[in-house]
């Protein structure tokens, strides 16, 4: 086990206070991340639990419903979604179709809505200072939206307090990287960093413990110090974690796989060891 070189606030086991349920994000400066066809810096979310989660929450600017008649009859059911929602739009199916993607599975439902706010990573780290632990994973050029969405699904699950990539080599924040997210979106702000190795400094000064997955470091990531507050660093796949990114992290791990397979897919690699530090706390 590896000793720690900077300051960092020891915890008991899980989050304190509510940090380890998932919340909507609070209002700060806007994305501008978030593109989708819908105009005025709106995105077309699509897919049920990704527009639901979107419509339910209260820091979500939505604009459109279009819905089927089924989901529309369904929609106006539901008593928990914030009064001043704009009314559902009837449409058959085609007509949704036209507004997401190519080949979307909508699931008879779309939600035109404005990006959500991003706190910065400076804002998170004020956000976090409190917290006694806390999770956060930071992505290093990972530009495949399924594998963020995917990875923000892991993150609700698991209680992270946030993900932050790079601005410049990440994916859009569109319908498809929300579907993927399955309603993550709106629980786990994804926080844009004009520099990773910045962001990392930023965390660290926060009294976060930088632990870098990378498959030839000789720790295991179950032998490694994941008390208090802990940001996960994972890179692209194929190319792993830039060397800057590396050199910047507290302490390297790898996940023990067997020799048949040279990798795991990026958000099979986020959800285990997302798994693996909750587990020990």
């Amino acid at each position: 086990m590896s000793k720690r070189k900077h300051n960092k606030i020891k915890g008991s086991g899980g989050q304190n206070r509510a940090e380890s349920a998932p919340r909507p994000h609070q209002p700060a400066r806007p994305s501008n991340r978030q593109s989708g066809g819908g105009g005025g810096g709106g995105a077309w979310i699509f897919g049920r639990h990704a527009a639901l989660a979107a419509l339910r929450n209260p820091a979500r600017d939505v604009r459109r419903i279009a819905a089927l008649a089924g989901m529309a009859k369904e929609l106006a059911e539901i008593q928990d979604f914030p009064t001043f929602r704009p009314r559902v739009e009837v449409m058959e199916r085609d007509a949704i179709e036209r507004l997401v993607p190519r080949g979307a599975v909508h699931q008879g439902i779309a939600v035109l809505a404005a990006p959500l706010a991003d706190p910065g990573v400076e804002g998170l780290c004020a956000e976090l200072e409190a917290w006694k632990s806390a999770i956060v994973l930071i992505l290093d050029q990972a530009t495949d939206p399924h594998n963020v969405g995917a990875v923000l699904r892991s993150a609700a699950a698991f209680g992270a307090a946030a993900v932050i990539t790079q601005d410049r080599h990440a994916p859009e924040v569109t319908g498809t990287l929300a579907k993927a997210a399955s309603g993550a979106l709106e629980n786990v702000p994804l926080v844009a960093a004009t520099n990773i190795s910045r962001a990392m400094k930023l965390l660290k000064d926060a009294g976060f413990w930088c632990l870098g997955l990378d498959g030839d470091a000789r720790t295991k990531i179950a032998d490694a110090d994941v008390s208090g507050k802990v940001a996960l660093v994972l890179g692209a796949e194929g190319a792993g974690l830039r060397r800057l990114v590396k050199e910047n992290c507290d302490t390297l791990v790898h996940i023990p796989i067997a020799d048949a397979m040279e990798s795991l897919n990026l958000s099979t690699a986020a959800g285990i060891s997302l798994y693996e530090v909750a587990r020990r706390r």
